[in-house]
């Protein structure tokens, strides 16, 4: 009742004795161009999202005023599109606040403002005050209701939220979109990937949207940082210092992880072209000239069986078979093929015996005089194959001291057999 009789009090003294005014409970009324301007129906609704209407309706005008949520709080319309105050005079045209005005009319939009004052919860009823200007689509043309008020108006669809989501809420969520936009481009990141700073600048701009469609945005700083995301794509800037990282990293690579670098710096130099531009063609030339293949399939990439380092891959051939290490499935000819031969946790080549050469490159990986294509098997069981085993028959001597290979060509045809019984003395425990 307190609340009836002061919302009347400032009516009757806005208008004045001369002016007539009925103020009945509920109700819903306002001062269009100094004239009373009085609904006489009016409802409430409630979207499943949270948003408010409430109308107001003479049968002939209506109004309409919405709020992002159902909750008390001042509104301002006039500058976000979630807020808004409408018109609809008696031939169907609609002036909103959310129509601009047209530059001749007005620069910016008059703000007005919906204030809920009060919800009761019990009977499911609004009560608060407007003013806006409204303008219609062509924005040469307006409405507008100095001051007005609605009482006690009933909620006739959907529920008041028990939780309703307010502008703190919104606020929060943005600021938790904030700090996870900004994680994307941390520091102690080796690179900026492109996606993830795109899809994470997307959730911040519809985060700050939200925001600004809850809370408003008088003053446009709002606005101002959805603008400066732009379109969400990384900078120049950004692009180079990627590919710049990749380069460095390429250029560390080993035979474990060359396949991976590569095709990673590939990523970033393509990925800065596409960003930065190519004028002199530089960037391409770099990128075509850039050789990730292993054309023969053994795990060791085109570029490190170029032994001389020429460039020209066709000119190096290690076991003289006459094909190139590129295209050679068994670069020592050993009769293991490179593929198969030994690799540490990291996928590099070892050198079994130590003797500065790789297996791969290796006739005699386990450096015991005999090639490894004559030691095929597991002789003593002990899960070390022959060619990677130094003692074959493990007697605790060694093989290369059980005169494997007398005549030293490699092949232990000639073995020394001390029993004579079939068995040479390397295989023979």
């Amino acid at each position: 009742m307190k609340k009836l009789i002061l919302l009347t009090l400032i009516f009757l003294t806005a208008y004045g004795c001369g002016d007539e005014v009925e103020f009945n409970s509920p109700a819903f009324q306002g001062d269009r161009a100094n004239q009373l301007w009085r609904a006489r129906a009016f409802s409430a609704s409630i979207e499943v999202s949270g948003a408010l209407t409430i109308t107001g309706t003479n049968n002939v005008e209506t109004i309409n005023l919405r709020v992002p949520s159902a909750i008390e709080g001042t509104y301002v319309v006039g500058n976000v599109n979630a807020i808004e105050a409408e018109y609809i005079d008696a031939f169907g045209t609609v002036f909103s606040t959310n129509n601009r005005p047209d530059p001749s009319v007005s620069v910016y939009p008059e703000l007005g403002e919906i204030v809920i004052e009060e919800i009761d919860l019990t009977q499911g009823a609004f009560t608060g005050t407007f003013r806006f200007l409204a303008f219609d689509a062509s924005g040469l043309n307006s409405v507008g209701y100095s001051r007005g008020i609605f009482f006690r108006v009933p909620l006739v669809s959907g529920e008041i939220p028990a939780d309703p989501i307010t502008c703190a809420d919104k606020e929060m969520e943005a600021e938790t979109a904030r700090l996870a936009y900004e994680a994307t481009f941390d520091s102690s990141l080796d690179f900026i990937d492109s996606a993830t700073f795109e899809a994470a600048c997307n959730a911040y701009i519809a985060a700050l949207t939200e925001q600004r469609g809850f809370c408003g945005d008088i003053d446009g700083e709002i606005q101002d940082e959805i603008d400066a995301l732009g379109n969400c794509q990384i900078s120049c800037e950004i692009a180079t210092a990627n590919r710049n990282e990749a380069e460095l990293q390429y250029n560390a690579a080993t035979i474990g992880n060359y396949d991976a670098l590569c095709a990673q710096y590939q990523f970033f130099l393509q990925e800065q072209i596409d960003i930065c531009g190519d004028e002199d063609g530089s960037k391409q030339t770099e990128l075509d000239n850039l050789d990730c293949g292993d054309d023969d399939g053994d795990g060791v990439p085109n570029v490190f069986e170029d032994f001389n380092g020429d460039g020209d891959f066709t000119n190096d051939d290690i076991d003289g078979d006459g094909v190139p290490n590129y295209l050679d499935n068994d670069d020592d000819g050993d009769g293991v093929l490179t593929a198969d031969e030994a690799v540490d946790m990291d996928g590099n080549p070892v050198d079994t015996d130590s003797d500065g050469d790789v297996d791969y490159l290796d006739n005699d990986d386990d450096g015991d005089g005999l090639f490894s294509n004559f030691e095929t098997g597991d002789t003593d069981g002990d899960g070390i194959a022959d060619y990677l085993d130094n003692d074959d028959d493990n007697d605790t001597i060694l093989t290369i001291d059980e005169n494997a290979d007398p005549n030293a060509d490699g092949d232990p045809a000639d073995a020394v057999d001390s029993d004579m019984d079939g068995v040479p003395d390397y295989l023979q425990a």
